[in-house]
C-alpha cells in the first residue's frame, strides 16, 4: 500500500488549528466501515476504490475511505440534537495511479444542528474554516470553488417538467455519468431503452422480481457475488426499466440543463447566467440565489472574493451531498487533487437512521496537499 509522506509537525499543527480551535469536540471513527452502506451511498462504481475486508461469517467491510458517514452515525447514536466534531486520522482509497497514495491523512470537521432555520451562516462558516486550514499549509496559489446540488433542483423546477422526470433528474444531480445519460434521452426514441431483463421484471412486485431473478440464476448456474442479493439487484433493474419508459426531455430542455451545468465563472456572472437560462417557474431559483448572496457576504470575511468561483457541476465521490459543495484547489496540483472539500448533506442523516429533520455540513482537508513544501 502506498502511504502518503509525513507532513512536518509545525505544518500539521497549523492546518489543524482552525478546526481544532473552532470549539468542536474531538472524534474518531472505527478503521473498518460497513461496505454495503458505503456502496449504497456512493454507488457500486465506488467499490473499485475501496479496500474490502472479508469478515468472519461472510460479511464484508472496508477500510474507512472517509470519516463523514462514521461521524454522522456516531452523532445519531448519541441522541443529541446538535453537535460539532473535528477529527484527524488516516483514510484509505485504492488507486491505479503510481503517484497517488492509498493511505493518507485527513483533518476534518462535521457540524450537526436541528432542522429549521437558515443554513447560510453555517455553510459559510464551514467553507471559511476549510479555506483557513488549507491556506495554513503555506500555498499561495489557492482558489475556492463553490457549487450547490440544490440549485440544480431549483433550476429543473423552473423548466416546468413532468413531476416524475424532474424527480429523476434531481436524484442523479450528483452523479455526472447518470445525469449525462439522462440528458441524452431526448425525443420519442428514449422509451425504447432499458434492456430485455429489466423490462421483464418491471411489471412484477419486488418479491416476484427477486424470485424470478433467483430462478434465472439457478438455471444458468450463476452464484451472486459482492454481497448483493436478488431482491436488491431486481429492484435496481426495475428502476432502470421504469426510467426508460418515463417521460424524457425535449432537446431545448436538455440544452438548457447542459448550459446550466457548464457554468464556471465568478459567482456574480454565474448567478446572472442561471437567471438567463431559467424557465418561467423560477421562484425557487431566485430564492436559492438570494441565499447564496448571503453566503458570499458571510464568506467574504474569511476567503478572498477574487479567488472564488462558482460551478453548479461541482461534486464529490460520495453523492450524499444535497446542498452547498466546495473545494479548495491549488493551481500547482490541479482540479483532480483538491486540498480541501466539503458540503451540506442534510439528507444523509435520515438515510442513516436519524429521526426528524436535521442539518449537517462538513469539510475535510488533506495536510500533505496543503503544505507548500510537498513534492508536486
Amino acid at each position: 500500500m502506498r502511504v502518503e509522506p509525513a507532513v512536518p509537525a509545525a505544518v500539521l499543527a497549523a492546518v489543524r488549528e482552525p478546526l481544532e480551535g473552532s470549539g468542536a469536540e474531538r472524534a474518531d471513527a472505527p478503521l473498518l466501515q460497513p461496505l454495503n452502506l458505503l456502496l449504497d451511498l456512493a454507488g457500486e462504481a465506488m467499490r473499485a476504490r475501496l479496500f474490502v475486508v472479508q469478515a468472519e461469517g461472510g460479511a464484508e467491510s472496508c477500510l474507512r475511505p472517509d470519516f463523514t458517514v462514521a461521524i454522522a452515525r456516531q452523532h445519531i447514536e448519541g441522541g443529541r440534537a446538535a453537535g460539532m466534531y473535528w477529527y484527524e486520522g488516516a483514510a484509505f482509497r485504492a488507486s491505479t495511479s503510481a503517484d497517488r497514495p492509498e493511505e493518507f491523512v485527513q483533518i476534518g470537521l462535521e457540524m450537526f444542528s436541528p432542522g429549521g432555520g437558515a443554513v447560510e451562516a453555517a455553510d459559510a462558516e464551514i467553507a471559511g474554516l476549510a479555506w483557513r486550514a488549507a491556506a495554513a499549509g503555506g500555498r499561495d496559489d489557492l482558489s475556492l470553488w463553490l457549487g450547490d446540488v440544490a440549485l440544480f433542483g431549483a433550476f429543473v423546477e423552473s423548466l416546468d417538467l413532468p413531476e416524475t422526470l424532474a424527480a429523476r433528474l434531481k436524484r442523479v444531480a450528483g452523479r455526472p455519468r447518470l445525469l449525462w445519460a439522462e440528458l441524452s434521452r431526448t425525443g420519442e426514441g428514449a422509451s425504447e431503452a432499458g434492456g430485455t431483463l429489466s423490462g421483464l421484471l418491471a411489471g412484477l412486485s419486488e418479491t416476484q422480481a427477486a424470485a424470478l431473478l433467483e430462478e434465472v440464476w439457478a438455471l444458468a448456474g450463476v452464484e451472486p457475488v459482492g454481497g448483493r442479493g436478488p431482491a436488491e439487484i431486481a429492484a435496481r433493474l426495475v428502476r432502470k426499466a421504469e426510467a426508460a419508459r418515463a417521460p424524457s426531455l425535449t432537446e431545448a430542455q436538455a440544452d438548457a440543463i447542459r448550459a446550466f451545468m457548464a457554468i464556471d465563472d465568478t459567482p456574480a456572472y454565474a448567478f446572472a447566467r442561471m437567471r438567463e437560462l431559467a424557465g418561467k417557474r423560477d421562484g425557487a431559483l431566485k430564492a436559492a440565489v438570494a441565499g447564496w448572496e448571503q453566503r458570499l457576504l458571510e464568506l467574504s470575511r474569511t476567503a478572498p472574493a477574487d479567488r472564488t468561483r462558482f460551478t453548479p457541476a461541482l461534486g464529490h465521490a460520495f453523492d450524499y451531498y444535497d446542498g452547498l459543495t466546495f473545494e479548495v484547489r491549488s493551481t500547482a496540483l490541479g482540479a483532480d487533487l483538491p486540498v480541501a472539500v466539503g458540503g451540506r448533506y442534510d439528507g444523509l442523516l435520515p438515510r442513516l437512521g436519524g429521526q426528524g429533520a436535521a442539518r449537517a455540513v462538513g469539510c475535510m482537508v488533506r495536510p500533505w496537499r496543503a503544505w507548500s513544501g510537498a513534492e508536486q
